[in-house]
Parts: C-alpha cells; sequence; structure tokens
C-alpha cells in the first residue's frame, strides 16, 4: 500500500454516498486529496489511526420493518477500499463457485442462470431455499478474525480489520459497541460476509454434504440469500436437520418463515392438462418465483417471473415518484421514468418473463397517466389527448435480454 494504492482506492470509492460522523463529504476530502491520503496511510501503517465509529441509519424494506445499517466516515471507506483491494485476489482463489454476490465479475443473473442449469439437470428435485436472519448483525467477531488469521499475516492490515470491527456504532448521540455482527453498509463488509459464510456453508456443503449424499446436489448463494438443491427427498430432509445446528453453531439463524423445503419435481401430468406446473411446488430466489410450465413446443422447462412481492414494491416506488413530481415538464419525468423503466428491465428483463414485464409498463403508464391528470383541478386528460402524449413521450417497451450462460 502506497500512495498511488490510496489514490486508486480512492478513485473506486463512491463519491455520493451519506456522510460518517463527522459529516465530511468526498468533496471537502479531495480539497487536500494527496495530503489526505498521505495521512490516512502513514497513520494506518503506523498504528495511529483510530478508527471512528459508524453512524446508524435505517432502510425500510418490503415487510415494514427497517434494516439498520452503518454509514462509516469518506475516509475509512477509502481506507477500507484499499484494504479490500488487497484482500479480494487472495480470497478470490478460495471462494467457491456456488457463491455470487459481491463477487467481482459475477452478479444475480449469474446466479439465476447457475440455478435453472442446475435445475434442469437434476429435473426439479427438491428445494431448500434459506434466508438469515439479522445475518450481519449475528456474526460473530472472534470467528471471523480467526478465518481472516488462516490467510492473512500482515500485521497492519489484521490491526486495521480488528478496529474496524470494534469502533462500535453511533446512534442518536449514544456510542455502544456490539459483541457481534459487522456493521452492514461498510465497504469490508461484503467481503467479510462472504468469508464467514464460505466456512460455515460453501466448504462444508462441498466437502462435508456432498460426498454423503444419495442423489445429486448443488448449492447456489448470493450474499445470506440462498437455496439448496436436492435430487432425493431423503437428502433433503437430512440437510434440513442438520443446518439449523450447524448455523446455531457460528451464532447465526435460519429466517423460519423464508426458510422452507419445497417439492419441485418435473409434473407427471398427462399433456396440455395444464401450463403452470400446477402439481409442482415453486419457490423464490433473487425477487423471482420459479415455477414448472410448458415451452412452445409443450415439454416442461423450469420459467421464472417476476415475484409478486417485488412487483407490488416497485408499483408503490412508481407511484409515490409519479405523485411527487408530477409538476416537472412532461419531457422530464418521460426522461426520469424512462430511465427506471430500463433498470427494471435490466434486472427482471430474462427469457419467460415478457408477461410481467408487459404488465409492469402497462402499470407505470395507469400511474403516471392518473398523477398528471391531478396537478391541478382542471387537469384532468381525457383518453385522445392522452393517446396523442403517450405517442409523443412514449415510455420504452419492454427489452428481454439474452440467458447468461453460468
Amino acid at each position: 500500500m502506497d500512495l498511488a494504492w490510496m489514490q486508486e482506492a480512492y478513485r473506486r470509492t463512491r463519491k455520493d454516498g451519506a456522510t460518517g460522523v463527522d459529516r465530511q463529504t468526498a468533496a471537502e476530502f479531495a480539497e487536500n486529496l494527496d495530503d489526505n491520503l498521505r495521512a490516512l496511510l502513514e497513520a494506518a501503517k503506523s498504528g495511529r489511526y483510530q478508527a471512528p465509529p459508524v453512524r446508524r441509519a435505517y432502510i425500510p424494506k418490503a415487510d415494514g420493518r427497517r434494516r439498520p445499517i452503518g454509514i462509516p466516515t469518506f475516509a475509512d471507506k477509502v481506507l477500507q477500499r484499499a484494504v479490500a483491494m488487497l484482500l479480494e485476489p487472495i480470497y478470490e482463489t478460495d471462494f467457491l463457485d456456488c457463491s455470487y454476490g459481491f463477487r467481482p465479475e459475477r452478479s444475480a443473473q449469474d446466479a439465476l442462470a447457475a440455478l435453472w442449469e442446475q435445475m434442469m439437470d437434476i429435473q426439479g428435485g427438491w428445494v431448500l431455499e434459506f434466508d438469515i436472519e439479522g445475518y450481519f448483525d449475528a456474526i460473530k467477531l472472534r470467528e471471523l478474525m480467526r478465518m481472516l488469521r488462516q490467510r492473512i499475516r500482515d500485521g497492519v492490515v489484521l490491526r486495521l480489520i480488528g478496529k474496524w470491527l470494534k469502533a462500535g456504532v453511533l446512534e442518536e448521540g449514544r456510542h455502544y459497541r456490539p459483541e457481534t455482527g459487522s456493521p452492514q453498509g461498510g465497504v469490508v463488509s461484503p467481503l467479510f460476509s462472504n468469508l464467514y459464510l464460505h466456512e460455515v456453508l460453501d466448504q462444508w456443503f462441498e466437502e462435508i454434504v456432498k460426498p454423503r449424499l444419495y442423489g445429486k446436489g448443488a448449492l447456489i448463494r448470493y450474499a445470506d440469500d440462498g437455496v439448496l438443491l436436492f435430487e432425493r427427498e431423503e437428502d433433503a430432509h437430512r440437510v434440513l436437520a442438520v443446518l439449523h445446528k450447524r448455523f446455531e453453531k457460528y451464532g447465526l439463524k435460519l429466517h423460519p418463515e423464508k426458510t422452507r423445503l419445497v417439492r419441485f419435481q418435473r409434473p407427471r401430468i398427462p399433456p396440455r392438462s395444464s401450463t403452470e406446473g400446477s402439481r409442482a411446488g415453486t419457490f423464490r430466489f433473487l425477487g423471482f418465483t420459479h415455477y414448472w410450465g410448458r415451452t412452445r413446443r409443450g415439454n416442461w422447462a423450469v420459467k421464472r417471473r417476476t415475484a409478486p412481492d417485488r412487483f407490488s414494491r416497485a408499483m408503490v416506488a412508481f407511484k409515490q415518484w409519479c405523485r411527487r413530481n408530477r409538476h416537472r415538464p412532461l419531457r422530464e419525468q418521460c426522461r426520469m421514468l424512462s430511465q427506471k423503466l430500463r433498470g427494471h428491465y435490466g434486472y427482471y428483463g430474462i427469457p419467460g418473463n415478457s408477461t410481467a414485464l408487459g404488465r409492469f409498463r402497462f402499470e407505470v403508464v395507469r400511474i403516471w397517466r392518473k398523477w398528471l391528470s391531478r396537478r391541478s383541478d382542471r387537469a384532468h386528460i381525457p383518453w385522445a389527448r392522452w393517446q396523442r402524449l403517450a405517442a409523443r413521450y412514449a415510455l420504452p417497451e419492454p427489452r428481454i435480454r439474452p440467458q447468461a450462460v453460468a
């Protein structure tokens, strides 16, 4: 780590994020950039660096609860980015192919493609979908440091990581230091989360569980959300029986409502009697509902559509945006709505999901017209006029991207 390394870390650090406890912005840090980077580097290497507590903030979740996140100072973000740049190449050689979250050149689409290929290979079988309750706040710090010491010998890096884990949280003027947890929101937190689950789940399943299965098995994990696939029912029940104990050993707990075993075998019913695979279960992963359905040639295949809760959540977000921004010029509204729609298509535009995308665009257009008609008491837009406006300020049509290759 030298000045050039710190400059690259600064370049990779997000500049428009929320400020930490010192309220210093990226622009203020950049006023004396090289001096600030040099001082930050010298303090880290000499041991004088004191990690400030993270500022606690909350973001709403779909179920009405709030997710706690920790916001480091901007200088802390730069230093954490520098350390993450050191550690990522080391751990990328260790991490297994089954994990996809927070890893370079890997995405949610890659995880979905790998899941689809595994499901088609074993023709469904049994699916154990799991979610870890309060994962980032439940990580045992001693266990995490033990895992880190297995691959890291540099005292400077270990000392910095220890300071970040013990820095604590500042919330409503009160500073406290939790005994467990890595604050979600830190630059190095995603790497630590992958390292923790690499030993807790990935290695355990690959080296201990799979050799003892009677049939095929696979794990697909994206951060703390994942699915286990089994060809045979007895394998699924045996793993489910020990999975809780395995997680409890490391201080983790499976979410009781989001962890379930689903029979997902290919339907065995006469042709043309169903097109939705009603006799097979469905499961959700990364915002999609997976189910068995008919192809155009009449064969059974694993299909995916936007999960109802994700669809509803996106609709609420569009409604709020249209209500708050209905006073803007139509051209500007059209441009911003188009950007949001393209972002939605970019994630959910997978083969087989065109119906949900079309319905989503229809609902967005309907909502937009509704709030434009409420700009004033005389702003009602008749249907004929709206057709002309919709043609002039047309929103983008759904786009389906090619199937990713795992």
